[in-house]
């Protein structure tokens, strides 16, 4: 029976230990200074991306955000690129170019549908920046955004960079609540991956990257068009990170049902660029933070079926150690009952992305939105967004 514990605390300690570990030390290094050559006379040419389908409840208010944003307007080029939207996303963005003709606005339509991804990549064809940012419609910016975050293009190990989301919502619901005390952890973790170098997961409300570095969105189809896209930058040595100056707002569903379906189609594209990175460490082509991108394979791709192994054999443990189930009275307490259910959420919502991904389960075609309307007027003035 002694065999049974052993089993039962080594997977303990694989499945939770190990990512307590990779997040402590992310926390310690994300206060550490950055080593890079930061340029604040930085200025590059850009080119802004806006891929739509079916934004008429959030469009206005994004072309509003935009028009805010404090950069040299004869540098900057605004891509709007529709996915077929059907319920005048297009009029109203054109209406608002009509309104701004001081704005170098380009409105695209992407017949094909195949994707958000494929949407970007139509857009890449037709930049003329020198750096490419892309910015989801329901994601708003603050006015100084580019000031604070372009500099750190300056370097030329650096290929991209992104920020961390910010609820406009988070105390709206128990959803936005836990939504938010997870993005709090997610991004303390991103911030202390990037001051090592690199880390794999990128946000599609604020993501620049240099036009030499981006050679196209999501290269290796795995359905994620900001995760996937830096997997190439980890192949060529080019530093992707998350920079606190590039936080972006935006809002979030407020029911829990709403929230597992967002998290599980998320996980599904994760499962799908770890496993692209298992095949590069295996090629060994690999070539920057090793140590973070094998962490977090650990974390996101073999954790969830540590932790399937780790519940079997707790329920078969228990039987015969009934005192055993006393321990996970410490997951009762509040701080870590946060923590603890969070991670056992993630756990089962990637390993069911994973069987997922072994039946061929993969989301491409955009959903409808089921949380614009949640957006007001008064909440983005509130935060001088608009």
């Amino acid at each position: 029976m002694i065999e049974i514990l052993i089993t039962w605390f080594g997977l303990g300690f694989l499945t939770f230990g190990v990512l307590i570990f990779h997040y402590i030390l992310m926390k310690r290094k994300a206060i550490e200074s950055w080593r890079l050559r930061i340029d604040d006379n930085f200025t590059p040419k850009l080119s802004i991306i806006v891929p739509t389908r079916n934004e008429s409840d959030v469009i206005n208010f994004k072309m509003m955000n935009l028009a805010k944003i404090e950069y040299p307007k004869e540098l900057v080029q605004i891509i709007v690129v529709d996915s077929e939207s059907e319920d005048g996303t297009v009029e109203i963005v054109k209406n608002f170019v009509a309104r701004h003709p001081e704005i170098n606005i380009k409105v695209l339509l992407d017949h094909q549908r195949e994707g958000k991804s494929a949407a970007l990549n139509f857009a890449l064809k037709h930049c003329d920046g020198d750096v490419v940012v892309v910015s989801d419609a329901d994601c708003f910016w603050p006015s100084d955004i580019l000031l604070k975050t372009l500099r750190f293009l300056a370097d030329p190990s650096v290929g991209g960079i992104s920020g961390p989301k910010i609820l406009l919502n988070a105390k709206q619901s128990r959803a936005t609540k836990s939504e938010g005390f997870y993005l709090d952890s997610f991004n303390l973790m991103r911030l202390g991956e990037s001051k090592l170098g690199f880390t794999p997961f990128f946000e599609g409300g604020f993501s620049a990257y240099k036009r030499d570095a981006l050679k196209s969105f999501d290269p290796y189809n795995t359905g994620s068009d900001d995760c996937g896209t830096v997997i190439s930058f980890a192949e060529r040595e080019y530093k992707a990170i998350m920079v606190p100056e590039g936080r972006f707002y935006s809002i979030f569903p407020l029911s829990v049902m709403e929230r597992l379906s967002i998290k599980l189609r998320r996980s599904n594209q994760l499962v799908r660029v770890f496993w692209k990175y298992i095949i590069l460490f295996s090629k060994r082509r690999i070539r920057i933070s090793k140590r973070v991108i094998a962490q977090d394979i650990l974390a996101y791709f073999i954790g969830p079926i540590l932790f399937i192994g780790f519940v079997a054999v707790t329920v078969f443990a228990s039987l015969n150690f009934p005192y055993l189930t006393l321990l996970f009275l410490i997951s009762l307490m509040p701080k870590v009952r946060l923590y603890f259910f969070e991670t056992i959420q993630s756990y089962f919502l990637l390993f069911i992305s994973m069987l997922g991904v072994a039946f061929g389960k993969k989301f491409v075609i955009w959903r409808s939105p089921k949380d614009r309307t949640l957006i007001r007027e008064d909440m983005l003035r509130q935060y001088r967004l608009i």
